[in-house]
């Protein structure tokens, strides 16, 4: 799982241009023997084929990550970002970055003033990112254009990695690249075994952008469930306190409720079949299994629950992480084994007799 994590955080995918992290994907799907399929907004989807019996299964996590995109370059080589996603304006300053070029990825650093020449007032103001700029080393616009970077240029946190005590690790776009390593390991799993029900599996794309990009898969799979994976918000820190009682290193957890109420009215009230299924399961395996529920957040789930003429009966399923969407994302590993366990043994005991009527 480590090791998974580390190659795939290693890889820049901003939401819209996540081939090279989908190449990955289907580098590991190969090696398994597995066969896949890329459609034109770029999901990847495998299936494995079970019960036809029994209720078919959508397992779905993103592959992109949030970031920018090049907006302006100044005529003495500076470069002004648009926001993609949901970026934190305070956590910009100062930040190592990757602009993604046809050229190869050209590193740079998101400017902030020199602490010597700052004012008063100027010390505890954080900039809209409309007011940041990124220095690359350019001194010109065409010296810039000549590296390939133009308008449009995706721009992400520089990729890194690192240990932290207790098996835990820090870095980039682990929201949601744990996620799709956690996958990864779920389609070599189920692969081995026989009787479970269909099973999709898939690696979706611009979840940060709109929370649709999978809607495509969603809608070619058809699924009767759909399991949505990502992160929970760790509540375990003091200015999270009131936040909740989900806590890093306590293993995976379901969502029982989520609302965005930013922008959009949308969430996910889940399926009581699937809560329970996941409760008797973390039961019966004797795994922890931590519950979430708040508001400010949202997935792509949001919107398959209401496809199809009858709907989908729909769970949020994730593992808890510290300080998100910012450059430094915290994760335990034993959270993200321990959540792969808990999908195994779910999935198994979806049968030909598993119910979803709300009779």
């Amino acid at each position: 799982m480590k090791d998974l994590l580390t190659e795939l955080m290693l890889i820049p995918g901003l939401s819209g241009y996540e081939e090279r992290v989908a190449g990955a994907v289907r580098g590991h799907l190969d090696r398994m023997g597995l066969t896949h399929r890329t459609d034109r907004l770029g999901n990847v989807t495998c299936t494995i084929a079970g019960n036809p019996a029994a209720p078919s299964v959508l397992i779905f996590t993103h592959m992109d990550q949030l970031g920018f995109i090049v907006r302006k370059i100044e005529a003495d080589g500076l470069i002004r970002l648009e926001r993609l996603g949901g970026v934190p304006e305070r956590a910009l300053a100062a930040q190592a970055v990757v602009l993604c070029t046809p050229r190869g990825d050209v590193p740079g650093v998101i400017a902030n003033k020199s602490h010597h020449a700052t004012g008063p007032d100027e010390k505890y103001r954080v900039l809209p990112y409309a007011e940041l700029c990124v220095d690359a080393g350019f001194s010109s616009r065409d010296m810039a254009l000549a590296a390939g970077v133009n308008v449009g240029t995706p721009v992400v946190y520089m990729p890194r990695v690192f240990d932290l005590a207790g098996g835990r690790m820090a870095g980039t776009s682990i929201d949601d690249r744990a996620g799709c390593a956690v996958l990864l390991a779920l389609a070599q799993r189920l692969a081995a075994h026989a009787g479970g029900p269909t099973v999709h599996l898939v690696w979706s794309v611009q979840e940060e952008f709109n929370l649709r990009g999978v809607l495509p898969a969603a809608t070619a799979t058809a699924p009767d469930i759909a399991l949505q994976i990502d992160l929970l918000l760790a509540c375990d820190t003091p200015d999270m306190a009131t936040r909740g009682d989900v806590t890093l290193g306590g293993g995976p957890g379901i969502s029982l409720y989520s609302f965005h109420g930013r922008g959009t009215l949308n969430g996910v009230i889940p399926h009581p079949a699937l809560v329970h299924l996941m409760e008797q399961t973390a039961l019966a395996k004797g795994l922890p299994l931590q519950r979430s529920a708040h508001t400010g957040a949202l997935t792509d789930l949001s919107y398959i629950q209401f496809m199809g003429q009858e709907g989908v009966a729909c769970l949020d399923v994730g593992f808890p992480l510290r300080y998100t969407h910012s450059a430094l994302e915290v994760v335990d590993l034993a959270d993200l084994s321990a959540l792969t366990d808990l999908l195994e043994a779910a999935v198994l005991r979806i049968t030909p007799g598993f119910r979803l009527d709300r009779l």
